[in-house]
């Protein structure tokens, strides 16, 4: 009981800025975010993306808006929020979707509900102390996003410079940044070869 009442105490206090995401009602915090409550750090530092992780990004943008077909294809960033069940929320580091299913939606303040083609995650900002290690959240972050209609999410992992590819009812598999993977529609990305050819070592 004193546990479940600490829990809810706890919830109260912590403001909804730390929030990072949401499932069915359970918050999922920001990284460090009770270091922001002790004034260690502050709500930026907790919420910003690392030199490698947002270069990731660039790169895979800089790759989908030279190869993808942007007439049948729109293509979201920064930390788009996809509402996936009631009190349920996810973030997504980019998100490929179809464009006639996506402009069914109204364009407002609310966060997407069209379930994308194709996510892409790379590491993630979110506190990870009640998962135990990193592989628990994303099998749950996968698994809510393709049980949802998703149809390819794929993870980048800069610690260990991996990559997960995960489709519903398909073999999911990890392979190295060297490694040419597909995106969608044939179109093929390969981790290694994107820093190469900025030339950019890690």
């Amino acid at each position: 009981m004193k546990s479940l009442t600490a829990e809810k105490k706890k919830r109260k206090t912590v403001p909804k800025e730390l929030i990072y995401e949401m499932r069915y009602g359970s918050p999922i915090y920001y990284r460090d975010y009770d270091r922001v409550l002790s004034g260690e750090k502050s709500l930026e530092e907790v919420m910003g993306s690392s030199k490698i992780q947002w270069f990731l990004v660039y790169l895979i943008l800089k790759f989908l808006m030279k190869n993808l077909d942007t007439d049948k294809y729109i293509i979201a960033t920064n930390e788009a929020g996809f509402q996936w069940a009631p009190r349920s929320w996810r973030n997504l580091d980019i998100a490929v979707f179809d464009r006639k299913k996506l402009k069914k939606e109204k364009l407002d303040q609310k966060y997407v509900k069209t379930p994308p083609e194709v996510v892409i995650e790379i590491d993630t900002k979110a506190d990870l102390r009640k998962y135990g290690d990193f592989m628990n959240y994303m099998r749950e972050k996968t698994n809510d996003l393709l049980n949802a209609g998703v149809k390819k999410v794929i993870w980048i992992t800069t610690f260990d410079k991996k990559v997960m590819v995960a489709e519903i009812r398909k073999r999911w598999f990890i392979t190295d940044w060297d490694d040419t993977i597909e995106l969608i529609d044939g179109i093929n990305i390969n981790i290694k070869k994107l820093l190469e050819e900025e030339g950019v070592e890690i």
